[in-house]
Parts: C-alpha cells; sequence; structure tokens
C-alpha cells in the first residue's frame, strides 16, 4: 500500500517538478529584453529568496502572470541568489509556491556588469522591476516592491 501512494504522488509531482527550472543568462540578456520590438510587455522582477519584501511582493507576480497569461504580458523573474543556492532555496521555493512564471538567474560574477543595464540609475537594491513594452519604446523602471494593484495599473496604461 505505501508502494502505491508513493507512486501517486510522484505520478502527481514530476509535472510539477519538471516545470521548475531555472534558466541561466547572461548581461547580454536584458540588452536583448530593452530592444525587444514586439507589443509583448515584459514585467522583469529582480528578487532572492532572501529578501523579505522581494517574498512579500511575489504572491502579485503570480496573480497578474496568470490574469495576463492569455494576452501579450510576460513576467519574468531573474533570481539573485547565490548559485550554490539554486537547488537548495530557489527551486524548492519555487515549487512550494507553485511558481510558474519564467525563472532566470544572472550568471554574472560582477552584478556591476548588469546592474546598470537595467536602469543607469539603479543602485542594485531588489525588489526591483523593469516593465518594457518595446514596440512604443516604452519602459519603467521600479526600485522597490510593487503590489498587485500597482502592477495591473502599469500594464493597463501601457496596453493599447
Amino acid at each position: 500500500m505505501r508502494s502505491i501512494r508513493l507512486f501517486i504522488c510522484l505520478f502527481f509531482w514530476i509535472p510539477v517538478l519538471k516545470a521548475q527550472e531555472v534558466t541561466f543568462i547572461k548581461a547580454e540578456q536584458i540588452t536583448t529584453w530593452k530592444k525587444n520590438t514586439s507589443d509583448t510587455i515584459y514585467i522583469i522582477n529582480f528578487w532572492a529568496t532572501w529578501c523579505k519584501p522581494c517574498l512579500e511582493e511575489m504572491p502579485s507576480f503570480e496573480r497578474i502572470g496568470e490574469e495576463f497569461k492569455d494576452q501579450k504580458v510576460r513576467v519574468l523573474l531573474v533570481s539573485n541568489d547565490f548559485k550554490k543556492q539554486i537547488d537548495v532555496k530557489l527551486k524548492p521555493y519555487m515549487i512550494e509556491k507553485g511558481i510558474r512564471n519564467k525563472m532566470y538567474w544572472m550568471n554574472e560574477p560582477d552584478p556591476n556588469k548588469w546592474i546598470e543595464l537595467v536602469d543607469p540609475n539603479w543602485g542594485g537594491s531588489i525588489p526591483a522591476t523593469l516593465i518594457i513594452k518595446g514596440s512604443e519604446g516604452k519602459r519603467k523602471f521600479f526600485a522597490g516592491p510593487l503590489s498587485y494593484e500597482e502592477l495591473k495599473d502599469i500594464i493597463l496604461q501601457m496596453k493599447p
């Protein structure tokens, strides 16, 4: 009986575990996102599991991602966790909280190489969010946490 329960648990958890991927990116990815000319709104959130305000705002990003999943809105999460924490903190957090938005990890040893690419006035504190709609040349940057209502208002202002 125990083995049947284990099989059932694994059967239902395998798709969830597989969906929890972290894509490693380099600084150039920020430039690519900023130069994008599509009419999709990209919400790029810089965060970490050790950052309390980041964790408090994460449900807002998940809610936005779910609410706008069938529209031209994409939530991209860029983790600033330490590399050694990806498997022991980041991925378990993603599974525990059911994170569905695309997860990235900045694979750069020197944060100064990419922080200025996000916004020249950004000092590197997190959470921080860059919102882009390339087709209209719209770009907004926010240092500090954002609520669901704030995110939704920004999206609605950027939509046609």
